[in-house]
Protein backbone atom coordinates (compact mmCIF):
# COMPACT_ATOMS: atom_id res chain seq x y z
CA UNK A 1 0.00 0.00 0.00
CA UNK A 2 3.09 2.17 -0.03
CA UNK A 3 2.58 5.34 -2.03
CA UNK A 4 -0.81 4.48 -3.41
CA UNK A 5 -4.33 5.85 -2.81
CA UNK A 6 -4.40 4.78 0.81
CA UNK A 7 -1.26 6.74 1.58
CA UNK A 8 -1.99 7.85 -0.23
CA UNK A 9 0.35 10.21 -1.30
CA UNK A 10 1.12 18.13 -1.63
CA UNK A 11 2.54 21.28 -2.36
CA UNK A 12 1.43 23.88 -4.96
CA UNK A 13 4.40 26.21 -4.64
CA UNK A 14 7.69 24.31 -4.49
CA UNK A 15 10.80 25.59 -2.74
CA UNK A 16 14.08 25.91 -4.60
CA UNK A 17 15.70 22.59 -5.47
CA UNK A 18 19.45 22.50 -4.82
CA UNK A 19 21.67 19.82 -6.40
CA UNK A 20 23.88 18.07 -3.83
CA UNK A 21 25.77 14.95 -4.92
CA UNK A 22 26.01 12.65 -7.89
CA UNK A 23 25.76 8.90 -7.39
CA UNK A 24 28.94 7.27 -6.03
CA UNK A 25 29.99 3.67 -5.63
CA UNK A 26 28.92 3.53 -1.99
CA UNK A 27 25.45 4.89 -2.68
CA UNK A 28 22.54 2.42 -2.79
CA UNK A 29 21.39 1.55 -6.29
CA UNK A 30 18.11 2.84 -7.68
CA UNK A 31 16.52 -0.59 -7.27
CA UNK A 32 17.79 -0.90 -3.70
CA UNK A 33 16.21 2.46 -2.81
CA UNK A 34 12.85 1.50 -4.29
CA UNK A 35 13.07 -1.84 -2.48
CA UNK A 36 13.59 0.04 0.80
CA UNK A 37 10.49 2.11 0.01
CA UNK A 38 8.51 -1.02 -0.78
CA UNK A 39 9.63 -2.71 2.46
CA UNK A 40 9.02 0.32 4.69
CA UNK A 41 6.96 -0.69 7.76
CA UNK A 42 3.39 0.55 7.31
CA UNK A 43 1.26 -1.77 9.40
CA UNK A 44 -0.66 -4.95 8.67
CA UNK A 45 -3.79 -3.00 7.78
CA UNK A 46 -5.08 0.57 7.69
CA UNK A 47 -8.37 2.46 7.73
CA UNK A 48 -8.51 6.03 6.42
CA UNK A 49 -11.14 8.69 6.07
CA UNK A 50 -10.00 11.19 3.49
CA UNK A 51 -11.20 14.43 1.98
CA UNK A 52 -10.75 14.78 -1.78
CA UNK A 53 -10.76 18.09 -3.64
CA UNK A 54 -10.86 18.26 -7.44
CA UNK A 55 -9.88 21.62 -8.95
CA UNK A 56 -10.33 22.31 -12.68
CA UNK A 57 -8.58 24.88 -14.86
CA UNK A 58 -11.19 27.53 -14.00
CA UNK A 59 -10.58 27.02 -10.29
CA UNK A 60 -13.93 25.29 -9.73
CA UNK A 61 -13.80 22.84 -6.82
CA UNK A 62 -15.60 19.56 -6.17
CA UNK A 63 -15.38 18.05 -2.68
CA UNK A 64 -15.68 14.37 -1.80
CA UNK A 65 -15.35 12.23 1.33
CA UNK A 66 -14.09 8.64 1.11
CA UNK A 67 -13.62 5.81 3.61
CA UNK A 68 -10.97 3.25 2.71
CA UNK A 69 -9.61 0.00 4.16
CA UNK A 70 -6.45 -1.82 3.11
CA UNK A 71 -4.70 -4.98 4.29
CA UNK A 72 -1.43 -6.64 3.37
CA UNK A 73 -1.10 -10.33 2.54
CA UNK A 74 2.65 -10.80 2.38
CA UNK A 75 3.67 -8.84 -0.72
CA UNK A 76 0.06 -8.62 -1.95
CA UNK A 77 -2.50 -6.01 -0.88
CA UNK A 78 -6.30 -5.87 -0.81
CA UNK A 79 -8.11 -2.52 -0.61
CA UNK A 80 -11.72 -1.39 -0.61
CA UNK A 81 -13.11 2.14 -0.58
CA UNK A 82 -16.46 3.86 -0.68
CA UNK A 83 -17.55 7.42 -1.43
CA UNK A 84 -19.64 8.80 1.44
CA UNK A 85 -20.55 12.23 0.04
CA UNK A 86 -21.71 14.28 -1.80
CA UNK A 87 -24.97 12.72 -2.95
CA UNK A 88 -23.97 12.36 -6.63
CA UNK A 89 -21.16 9.92 -5.79
CA UNK A 90 -22.41 8.46 -2.50
CA UNK A 91 -22.20 4.68 -2.49
CA UNK A 92 -19.68 4.39 -5.32
CA UNK A 93 -17.30 1.61 -4.32
CA UNK A 94 -13.94 0.34 -5.51
CA UNK A 95 -12.22 -2.95 -4.63
CA UNK A 96 -8.72 -3.97 -5.65
CA UNK A 97 -6.57 -7.03 -5.13
CA UNK A 98 -2.97 -6.14 -6.01
CA UNK A 99 -0.42 -8.86 -6.66
CA UNK A 100 3.35 -8.56 -6.42
CA UNK A 101 3.71 -11.35 -8.97
CA UNK A 102 4.25 -9.62 -12.32
CA UNK A 103 2.71 -12.54 -14.19
CA UNK A 104 -0.68 -11.87 -12.52
CA UNK A 105 -2.94 -8.98 -13.44
CA UNK A 106 -4.36 -7.05 -10.50
CA UNK A 107 -8.10 -7.59 -9.92
CA UNK A 108 -10.24 -4.44 -9.70
CA UNK A 109 -13.98 -3.86 -9.43
CA UNK A 110 -16.06 -0.65 -9.49
CA UNK A 111 -19.61 -0.36 -8.14
CA UNK A 112 -21.88 2.41 -9.45
CA UNK A 113 -25.12 2.74 -7.44
CA UNK A 114 -26.99 4.39 -10.32
CA UNK A 115 -26.53 1.21 -12.36
CA UNK A 116 -26.79 -1.11 -9.34
CA UNK A 117 -24.04 -3.13 -10.90
CA UNK A 118 -20.45 -4.13 -10.17
CA UNK A 119 -18.15 -3.65 -13.13
CA UNK A 120 -14.84 -5.49 -13.37
CA UNK A 121 -12.01 -3.19 -14.45
CA UNK A 122 -10.03 -4.84 -17.23
CA UNK A 123 -6.25 -4.81 -17.16
CA UNK A 124 -6.32 -2.74 -20.34
CA UNK A 125 -8.05 0.04 -18.36
CA UNK A 126 -5.14 0.52 -15.94
CA UNK A 127 -4.24 3.84 -17.62
CA UNK A 128 -7.78 5.25 -17.30
CA UNK A 129 -8.38 8.01 -14.78
CA UNK A 130 -10.40 7.11 -11.68
CA UNK A 131 -13.68 8.97 -11.00
CA UNK A 132 -12.60 12.29 -12.50
CA UNK A 133 -9.38 12.46 -10.47
CA UNK A 134 -5.82 12.84 -11.74
CA UNK A 135 -4.93 9.34 -10.51
CA UNK A 136 -5.10 6.42 -12.92
CA UNK A 137 -6.08 2.96 -11.71
CA UNK A 138 -2.41 2.02 -11.96
CA UNK A 139 -1.35 5.06 -9.91
CA UNK A 140 -3.60 3.84 -7.11
CA UNK A 141 -2.01 0.41 -6.95
CA UNK A 142 1.11 -0.94 -5.25
CA UNK A 143 3.40 -1.22 -8.24
CA UNK A 144 5.86 -4.11 -8.21
CA UNK A 145 9.49 -3.01 -7.91
CA UNK A 146 10.62 -5.02 -10.92
CA UNK A 147 8.02 -3.60 -13.30
CA UNK A 148 10.54 -0.79 -13.87
CA UNK A 149 14.26 -0.25 -14.33
CA UNK A 150 15.47 2.07 -11.56
CA UNK A 151 18.49 4.38 -11.75
CA UNK A 152 19.84 6.59 -8.98
CA UNK A 153 20.48 9.96 -10.63
CA UNK A 154 21.81 11.95 -7.67
CA UNK A 155 21.17 13.10 -4.14
CA UNK A 156 19.32 16.35 -3.69
CA UNK A 157 17.91 18.50 -0.92
CA UNK A 158 14.36 19.72 -1.57
CA UNK A 159 12.37 21.83 0.89
CA UNK A 160 15.16 21.17 3.42
CA UNK A 161 14.71 17.39 3.10
CA UNK A 162 17.51 15.11 1.91
CA UNK A 163 16.33 12.93 -0.95
CA UNK A 164 17.54 10.33 -3.40
CA UNK A 165 16.44 11.14 -6.95
CA UNK A 166 15.54 7.93 -8.78
CA UNK A 167 14.46 7.55 -12.40
CA UNK A 168 12.12 4.60 -13.08
CA UNK A 169 11.50 3.43 -16.65
CA UNK A 170 8.67 0.90 -17.25
CA UNK A 171 9.70 -2.37 -18.82
CA UNK A 172 6.31 -2.76 -20.51
CA UNK A 173 5.45 -0.85 -23.67
CA UNK A 174 1.79 -0.49 -22.66
CA UNK A 175 2.49 1.79 -19.71
CA UNK A 176 1.22 5.36 -20.18
CA UNK A 177 4.43 6.84 -18.77
CA UNK A 178 7.79 6.85 -20.49
CA UNK A 179 9.40 7.35 -17.09
CA UNK A 180 8.88 8.69 -13.59
CA UNK A 181 11.38 10.61 -11.49
CA UNK A 182 10.99 10.26 -7.73
CA UNK A 183 12.48 12.32 -4.91
CA UNK A 184 12.65 9.73 -2.08
CA UNK A 185 13.01 11.11 1.44
CA UNK A 186 16.03 9.54 3.10
CA UNK A 187 14.48 9.83 6.56
CA UNK A 188 11.00 8.45 5.90
CA UNK A 189 11.50 6.40 2.69
CA UNK A 190 8.47 8.17 1.19
CA UNK A 191 8.31 9.98 -2.14
CA UNK A 192 8.41 13.72 -1.47
CA UNK A 193 7.79 14.43 -5.14
CA UNK A 194 7.15 12.38 -8.29
CA UNK A 195 7.25 13.60 -11.88
CA UNK A 196 5.36 11.58 -14.52
CA UNK A 197 6.37 11.87 -18.19
CA UNK A 198 4.14 10.89 -21.11
CA UNK A 199 5.15 8.57 -23.95
CA UNK A 200 6.56 11.54 -25.88
CA UNK A 201 8.82 12.44 -22.97
CA UNK A 202 6.91 15.58 -21.90
CA UNK A 203 6.06 16.25 -18.26
CA UNK A 204 2.46 15.10 -17.75
CA UNK A 205 1.83 15.52 -14.03
CA UNK A 206 3.49 15.95 -10.66
CA UNK A 207 2.68 14.33 -7.32
CA UNK A 208 3.83 16.11 -4.16
CA UNK A 209 3.38 15.12 -0.52
CA UNK A 210 2.95 17.41 2.47
CA UNK A 211 2.46 16.97 6.20
CA UNK A 212 4.38 13.71 6.50
CA UNK A 213 4.71 12.61 10.11
CA UNK A 214 4.86 9.54 12.31
CA UNK A 215 1.44 8.30 13.38
CA UNK A 216 1.09 5.22 15.61
CA UNK A 217 4.78 4.62 14.93
CA UNK A 218 4.50 4.64 11.11
CA UNK A 219 5.54 7.36 8.68
CA UNK A 220 2.26 8.61 7.21
CA UNK A 221 1.34 11.02 4.42
CA UNK A 222 -1.50 13.24 5.64
CA UNK A 223 -1.78 15.43 2.54
CA UNK A 224 -0.87 14.93 -1.12
CA UNK A 225 -1.59 16.63 -4.41
CA UNK A 226 -1.55 15.35 -7.99
CA UNK A 227 -1.17 18.19 -10.48
CA UNK A 228 -1.95 17.35 -14.11
CA UNK A 229 0.23 19.89 -15.92
CA UNK A 230 -1.15 19.19 -19.39
CA UNK A 231 -4.83 19.34 -18.36
CA UNK A 232 -4.40 22.11 -15.75
CA UNK A 233 -6.34 20.02 -13.24
CA UNK A 234 -5.49 19.05 -9.65
CA UNK A 235 -6.55 16.43 -7.12
CA UNK A 236 -5.83 17.03 -3.42
CA UNK A 237 -6.14 14.24 -0.84
CA UNK A 238 -6.20 15.08 2.87
CA UNK A 239 -6.33 12.37 5.52
CA UNK A 240 -8.91 13.23 8.19
CA UNK A 241 -8.57 9.96 10.15
CA UNK A 242 -5.90 7.26 9.97
CA UNK A 243 -5.88 4.05 12.03
CA UNK A 244 -3.36 1.21 11.72
CA UNK A 245 -3.40 -2.45 12.80
CA UNK A 246 -7.11 -2.80 13.48
CA UNK A 247 -7.28 -6.51 12.69
CA UNK A 248 -9.52 -5.90 9.67
CA UNK A 249 -11.44 -9.02 8.64
CA UNK A 250 -10.56 -10.73 5.37
CA UNK A 251 -14.29 -10.89 4.65
CA UNK A 252 -14.39 -7.14 4.06
CA UNK A 253 -12.51 -7.45 0.76
CA UNK A 254 -15.27 -9.18 -1.17
CA UNK A 255 -17.09 -8.04 -4.29
CA UNK A 256 -20.45 -8.51 -2.54
CA UNK A 257 -19.54 -5.79 -0.02
CA UNK A 258 -19.44 -3.14 -2.74
CA UNK A 259 -23.25 -3.33 -3.09
CA UNK A 260 -24.06 -3.04 0.63
CA UNK A 261 -23.78 0.75 0.78
CA UNK A 262 -21.69 0.76 3.95
CA UNK A 263 -18.37 -0.84 4.77
CA UNK A 264 -17.86 -2.41 8.20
Amino acid sequence: MKDSIILFISVIVMAFITPHLTAEENDPSGREIIMMVDNRPDGEDIKTTLHMTLINKRGRKRERTIVSYSKEYGKDTKSIMQFMKPADVKGVGFLSWEYDDQTKNDDRWLYLPALKKVRRIAGSSKNDYFMGTDFTYDDMGDRSVDEDEHTLLREEEIDGIKCWVVESVPKSDDDMYSKTIKWIRQDALIAHKVEYYDRQGALLKTLTTQDVRKHQGYWTILRMEMNNIQENHRTILEMEEVEYDLGISDNLFRVSNLEKGRLK
